[in-house]
C-alpha cells in the first residue's frame, strides 16, 4: 500500500467507525439497539457487557473502569500507545469508510403495533418467574405488540419519559426510540434511582414503604446517567439501587461524586446481583 494513500488527518481518524474496528479485531456486540451497541470490554476481562458504543456519536465508554472517548482514545488504551502511534495503527489497518455506522431506522427499528393491558399467558408466566405480581405490573407496565425485521413480537413494556418503551419478555430485551429514563415524580423529598424495569417493580415488593414515599427514576440503561439533571441536588437524599456488578458499582461511584445528597443503598441486597435477583431468591426459599 502506498504510504500517501493512508495519510489521513486526525479529524478523519476520529470518524473511523468504532464498531467496525472492534469487529476487525474479533469483538462483536452482545446486544444492540438503534443508538448503542454493548460489548464485553476489549480492555479487561468481564462476563457481562459494560462497554458501550454510541452508534450516533461514534464514541465509547467502559463503565467498568469509568473511561471513554473516541476511536483514537480506544486504540491508545488497547495498545498502551501514544496518540500518534494510535493514528498510525488506524492508518495501517482500516480499509473502510471514515464515518460512523449508519442506522437504518425505518427497516430495522421497533415499530409499535398495539398497546394494551397485560394478559397474554406467556407474559403472565414471565412475570411469575420474576416474582412480580400481575397487579403490580398492571399499575406500571403494559402489553406491547411490535414489529421488528418484518416479524411481530409481544412484550412487557415500561414507558419512558419520551413516550418510548423498554420492552422485556422471556427471550430478549430491547427498546423503542427515543431511549431515555422513566421517571415517577410524585413530589416526595427523597429520590430513588434503580437501574432497570424489574428492579423498579421488585422494589415495590421488597420495600413498599420506601417505594410509596419516594420519587423514583428507572435509568433503563447506565448510559442514561448523563441525563440526570443537576437540580436533583434539591432532594433531601438520593438512594442509589444499582446492580452489584462492575458497571453498576462504577455508575454508583459516579453518581456519588455528582450528588452530595446521594447514598449507596446497594448493601440492602449485597448478596445478590440486583433487586430482582434478591426478590426471586427470597420468594423461591419461601
Amino acid at each position: 500500500m502506498n504510504k500517501n494513500s493512508i495519510n489521513i488527518s486526525w479529524s478523519s481518524a476520529r470518524q473511523i467507525c468504532i464498531v467496525k474496528t472492534l469487529a476487525n479485531s474479533g469483538h462483536y456486540p452482545t446486544r444492540k439497539s438503534e443508538k448503542e451497541a454493548w460489548f464485553l470490554s476489549p480492555l479487561r476481562s468481564e462476563t457481562q457487557a459494560s462497554f458501550s458504543v454510541s452508534l450516533t456519536k461514534n464514541l465509547w465508554y467502559d463503565y467498568g473502569i469509568g473511561k471513554g472517548g473516541n476511536i483514537i482514545d480506544l486504540v491508545m488504551a488497547i495498545n498502551n500507545c501514544s496518540a500518534h502511534e494510535a493514528v498510525r495503527c488506524l492508518q495501517e489497518k482500516v480499509q473502510f469508510s471514515f464515518c460512523p455506522e449508519k442506522i437504518i431506522h425505518k427497516k430495522n427499528s421497533v415499530q409499535i403495533r398495539n398497546v394494551t393491558v397485560i394478559k397474554h399467558i406467556a407474559l403472565v408466566e414471565y412475570l411469575n418467574s420474576r416474582k412480580i405480581p400481575l397487579e403490580v405490573a398492571h399499575r406500571f407496565c403494559q402489553e406491547v405488540w411490535f414489529s421488528l425485521n418484518n416479524k411481530i413480537y409481544f412484550s412487557i413494556g415500561l414507558r419512558n419519559d419520551a413516550g418510548g418503551f423498554e420492552l422485556r419478555n422471556k427471550f430478549f430485551k430491547c427498546s423503542t426510540s427515543p431511549k431515555t429514563i422513566s421517571s415517577f415524580i410524585r413530589g416526595f423529598a427523597r429520590l430513588v434511582i434503580t437501574e432497570g424495569m424489574f428492579d423498579f417493580l421488585s422494589l415495590k415488593e421488597l420495600n413498599n414503604k420506601l417505594f410509596s414515599s419516594s420519587d423514583i427514576v428507572v435509568l433503563n440503561s447506565l448510559g442514561n446517567i448523563g441525563l440526570i439533571p443537576e437540580e436533583w441536588n434539591s432532594y433531601s437524599e438520593i438512594y442509589l439501587l444499582l446492580d452489584n456488578d462492575p458497571a453498576g458499582r462504577t455508575a454508583t461511584q459516579q453518581l456519588l461524586k455528582k450528588f452530595s445528597n446521594a447514598i449507596d443503598e446497594s448493601q440492602f441486597y449485597f448478596d445478590y446481583k440486583d433487586l430482582n435477583n434478591m426478590l426471586t431468591h427470597e420468594r423461591m426459599e419461601k
